[in-house]
């Protein structure tokens, strides 16, 4: 079972991702920057919130490198997020680097992630965020981040068994 759980901010998917993986033992791959108190209190709090529900028999890795991750497991993984998957793989590119370069960065990155999901022994499920929707973004970063994050959802989606929209706390199967 591999599958993609999109959505937007706070809509409940990675509560819904959790819950398709039970209490069974899990390996929590978290991709995103790590915290950092001081600079943003309000991300901190949002990371404990998730460290503090997830079940005691979980194993949580952080790190960017989600395909080696996905690799070196032998039972459930759960990827969350790909965004901020995302933001992390710009971060050490640098967001003001050429469009094109950022491009080939992130497809590289997320070809390694399909061809792990293609070699993966339990069931993966991965988190990612459904951006523009609305307004187009005054700055390029966050014009580049929408386009490269949709690129790599579509990509993604393609290995995967299902993809679920979760909107309001409800879960959609597309």
């Amino acid at each position: 079972m591999k599958v993609l759980v999109t959505g937007g901010v706070r809509s409940g998917k990675s509560t819904y991702a959790e819950r398709l993986l039970g209490e069974e033992p899990v390996r929590y791959v978290a991709p995103g920057p790590a915290p950092d108190e001081a600079a943003d209190p309000d991300w901190a709090a949002r990371i404990a919130a998730h460290r503090e529900r997830r079940p005691d028999s979980w194993t949580t890795v952080e790190t960017t490198d989600v395909a080696a991750a996905i690799r070196a497991s032998d039972g459930p993984v759960l990827v969350d997020c790909l965004g901020t998957w995302l933001t992390a793989l710009l971060d050490d590119a640098g967001w003001e680097t050429e469009r094109a370069t950022l491009e080939a960065i992130v497809t590289s990155a997320t070809e390694a992630v399909v061809a792990s999901l293609g070699e993966a022994v339990g069931p993966v499920v991965l988190v990612t965020n459904e951006v523009g929707l609305g307004v187009v973004p005054d700055h390029r970063s966050g014009r580049v981040f929408r386009d490269l994050l949709g690129v790599v959802n579509q990509r993604v989606a393609t290995a995967c068994d299902d993809v679920v929209l979760v909107v309001a706390g409800r879960a959609l199967r597309l």
